[in-house]
């Protein structure tokens, strides 16, 4: 495998562990990047090479929150693991409608509105919805800062705005974020929730493209796999707790301002410039 192209796998890398966490679309970024950074590899391995590097995100999740999302820690008290277990059966629950419309839209959506123009639109559209509902939220109180006080009906509504992330642009972490908030829930609740409703939709969706690709790796594109899924994995950890750190005392707004800043960028790129 050859320098430049190890280094534009570190750079797709960076690029997805950052945008996955953050509100801001790892979609509108990578067509943007596609236009300047492109791997001299088939059309087949990139498409799933994109979606499978998403495991190194999930495992910085998995480490970062490891000891509250295991029910069988011998430290927790017992009900400490009814809690954990609840906590998985919310997930579940939310996830259920994305797997569901996504099991059979996600092709056809994916044909039809994987375009520069729907991306840019929702970029800018969601951006001034947070912008809009974080000034709402000034005069409102969270109805819920703590998992134990996340009902199953708020977790399947989350799970309907993850739906929405199924157009391009829209982004997972924004619409479930945004949708949580909507619903009540605090920013830290919101974000860990949509972080962990990324473990299973993840999982799933990087084991369908490897099953479509197929097992039959080169070993250049082990190697870019690997090398991916490993920068991936450590910009996440870094991107988590930064977000994390960042909510706690700031709103979303500034996401927002950057989605309309970056979908105004990606209309004018392809527009005039290209």
């Amino acid at each position: 495998m050859e320098f430049i192209e190890i280094i534009k796998v570190i750079i797709l890398g960076i690029i997805e562990g950052i945008t996955e966490w953050l509100p801001i679309s790892s979609t509108g970024h990578m067509i943007l990047v596609d236009e300047f950074i492109k791997l001299t590899m088939t059309a087949a391995f990139k498409e799933m090479f994109l979606v499978v590097i998403q495991l190194g995100a999930i495992m910085a999740v998995i480490i970062l929150y490891f000891n509250k999302l295991n029910p069988f820690s011998p430290r927790k008290y017992m009900q400490e693991k009814q809690d954990t277990v609840a906590i998985w059966l919310k997930v579940l629950v939310g996830v259920i409608p994305a797997a569901v419309v996504g099991l059979f839209l996600d092709d056809w959506l994916n044909e039809h509105f994987y375009n520069y123009i729907t991306v840019s639109v929702m970029l800018i559209f969601y951006g001034i919805l947070f912008i809009l509902v974080e000034n709402r939220n000034k005069f409102r109180t969270p109805t819920t800062r703590d998992f134990s006080e996340m009902s199953y009906k708020t977790a399947f509504g989350i799970g309907w705005f993850q739906v929405l992330s199924l157009i391009p642009g829209t982004s997972r972490s924004g619409a479930t974020i945004l949708g949580g908030i909507l619903l009540g829930t605090s920013r830290p609740i919101a974000a860990e929730f949509s972080f962990f409703m990324s473990i299973p939709i993840m999982i799933g969706a990087s084991g369908l493209k490897i099953v479509k690709f197929g097992f039959d790796f080169t070993g250049a594109e082990i190697v870019a796999l690997i090398i991916g899924m490993v920068v991936a994995f450590v910009v996440s950890v870094l991107t988590i707790k930064f977000l994390m750190h960042y909510i706690r005392n700031n709103d979303f707004k500034v996401f927002g301002w950057y989605r309309i800043i970056l979908g105004i960028i990606i209309l004018l790129f392809f527009l005039v410039i290209r």
